[in-house]
């Protein structure tokens, strides 16, 4: 199950899937890890909402059980 998280939890959680960053790039951060660069979004107060997660992780070729395992 996904649910809205904050940014810093999920830097946290890439961090811990072997992601690298986040470094500045654009008008987006991104994460990267080997060949794979993932933009998330800015740092700002409210939590990242479900979809935002959901779209990221599919970008990020992540599934929700690797997600959750973490």
């Amino acid at each position: 199950m996904i649910r809205s998280i904050s940014w810093q939890k999920l830097v946290k959680k890439f961090r811990s899937l072997g992601f690298t960053g986040p470094y500045s790039g654009g008008r987006h951060l991104f994460m990267v890890r080997g060949g794979l660069k993932v933009r998330i979004p800015n740092p700002h107060r409210s939590d990242i909402s479900k979809s935002l997660v959901l779209e990221i992780l599919r970008q990020a070729g992540i599934s929700v059980d690797e997600w959750n395992g973490v």
